[in-house]
């Protein structure tokens, strides 16, 4: 998962690189693809077994070393599994000591209280949980493995006991959306500090799962919605791989008078939809670069060339950074610059990267 970090800090959403690059302020770091669990939506693909290839401490100090460059960004430790990398607590330290901000991205079944000491020593500010059912039958389906609902809420209690704040992430598909509402309440109960919403993107294993992509008419009712009931409570909430929420959004509070600012739509008002090449990338565990987890273009390799040097020159980056290379509704939308469009959903479901948001119904004016 993508977004798991807080949010930056302020001003650093407008602020570019000395060669006029925008500043990367996430980064999703899979420093392993080995997991203990086989989930049907893994992007990843990730199995149990080790994988070759996996860079060695070395070369993750030097990549944590050149993040600075890049305008200091939050580094997301993914997976995979990321506890089942042996030096991932010294990464994070390492990380700390460069004065970057980490969290990380456990799916919560391995967490003792001796982890999640661990965790909290070694800096690591907020751990996200995915969460895709209100009940262990509807989870434990999508995780493919019995146990994993209830090792999750154990994680999570851990994490609570040692003063870790956490997440819930969860992946919107056809079937669980009916449960919102519950699972949001699950959030609550348990102590997380946020919930994140994701909207299906059908790649890796989720490619079977094509058939629980909600249509572009759902994605709308289910945003609008996502936008009612982030008024209804004090918890904070998040639509990620779901850029168009951000338009949504601004249509909204325009109808109702509202201005979109810090003040009342938090950070939500000064980010956009698919940060994607604009302000987050992704490192595999092999080092490739990606614009995201979920969109395998080949942006380089960090092990090879620095990656503050591939941010400001890899062409896909360049790309998505311009406005006239998008095609479709996505490349006259007076919305652009908020929204983006998700590139892995039009990538996944026409093949074109560039392609205009599959799953938007929004009919834009050229302007």
């Amino acid at each position: 998962m993508e977004d798991q970090a807080p949010g930056p800090r302020p001003g650093a959403h407008s602020a570019l690189l000395p060669d006029g690059s925008p500043r990367l302020r996430l980064v999703a770091w899979e420093v392993t693809r080995s997991c203990n669990l086989a989930c049907k939506h893994c992007r990843a693909e990730a199995h149990s077994e080790p994988y070759p290839g996996e860079c060695t401490t070395t070369q993750g100090k030097a990549l944590i070393e050149s993040l600075p460059e890049t305008g200091s960004p939050i580094i997301i430790f993914t997976g995979g599994e990321p506890l089942l990398r042996p030096d991932i607590f010294e990464l994070a330290a390492h990380a700390r000591s460069k004065g970057l901000r980490a969290v990380m991205a456990p799916n919560g079944t391995l967490i003792s209280a001796a982890t999640a000491r661990l965790i909290k020593e070694s800096g690591i500010e907020r751990c996200s949980i995915s969460i895709d059912g209100a009940d262990a039958a509807t989870h434990d389906s999508l995780r493919a493995v019995p146990g994993a609902f209830e090792a999750a809420l154990e994680g999570m209690a851990r994490l609570r006991e040692a003063g870790v704040p956490f997440q819930i992430n969860t992946t919107v598909t056809r079937d669980n959306l009916v449960d919102f509402k519950k699972i949001f309440h699950l959030a609550r109960r348990v102590g997380a500090v946020a919930w994140h919403i994701f909207l299906l993107v059908p790649m890796g294993r989720a490619e079977a799962l094509r058939d629980q992509v909600i249509s572009a008419a759902e994605y709308e009712e289910t945003l609008n919605w996502f936008y009612d009931f982030r008024q209804q409570t004090d918890m904070h909430l998040k639509a990620t791989c779901a850029p168009h929420y951000y338009r949504i959004m601004r249509q909204r509070a325009k109808a109702e008078g509202r201005q979109v600012t810090p003040a009342t739509f938090g950070m939500d008002a000064v980010t956009r939809g698919c940060l994607g090449g604009t302000g987050f990338c992704f490192v595999s565990h092999t080092g490739a670069l990606q614009p995201c987890g979920y969109l395998e273009l080949d942006c380089g390799n960090v092990f090879r060339t620095p990656l503050p040097e591939l941010w400001r020159t890899t062409p896909w980056f360049l790309k998505f950074r311009d406005q006239k290379a998008y095609e479709g509704r996505c490349g006259i939308c007076a919305f652009h610059k908020v929204c983006g469009g998700c590139r892995a959903r039009a990538y996944s479901l026409t093949g074109n990267p560039m392609a205009e948001e599959p799953l938007c119904n929004y009919r834009p004016k050229a302007e």
